[in-house]
């Protein structure tokens, strides 16, 4: 028979803290929709391979599908609902808007956490590096230029962070 025991895991999520009571087994993306209601991030294949669940823990972008919330303890994590600083939008949100970069908006959030984690790395160098090191976020409405577009004039615009 299986243990139904319980862990206690401290999250720090778009800069509020949360103690939740959660099975071993229990995916980051599932606390962040079920448990906090954070319902930005998206479950899309929840095998890993759209990247509709992207979100920035301890500075990195991460596949939250694939990652077990009790791995996470003590993380800090932020999701879309956390990108912005109140009213203003980070320059990633404002260059989606400029560049036409959603339709129908699904992995939306995924995609800009995964370009503000993809520009932290500091690995693209050109417009090249950029979709590939994004590839592993799918559009399928067809916005990849927008997408790369957007990502493009943060990057050249000297963005850091």
């Amino acid at each position: 028979m299986e243990s139904e025991e319980t862990h206690q895991i401290t999250l720090k999520v778009n800069d509020a803290s949360y103690q939740i009571k959660t099975l071993p087994w229990v995916s980051l993306l599932d606390i962040l929709r079920e448990e906090l209601h954070l319902t930005g991030t998206k479950k899309g294949c929840d095998h890993g391979q759209c990247g509709a669940c992207t979100v920035i823990v301890d500075g990195k972008r991460i596949l939250s599908c694939l990652t077990l919330a009790v791995m996470k303890d003590g993380s800090e994590i932020t999701t879309i609902e956390g990108v912005a600083d109140g009213e203003n939008l980070h320059p990633i949100q404002k260059a989606f808007i400029e560049h036409d970069a959603f339709q129908c908006g699904y992995c939306t959030p995924g995609q800009i956490c995964s370009a503000i984690g993809m520009l932290k790395e500091g690995k693209a160098k050109t417009r090249e590096d950029v979709q590939e090191l994004m590839s592993g976020n799918l559009c399928r409405c067809g916005a990849n230029r927008g997408i790369i577009n957007a990502i493009m004039e943060v990057k050249e615009g000297g963005y850091h962070e």
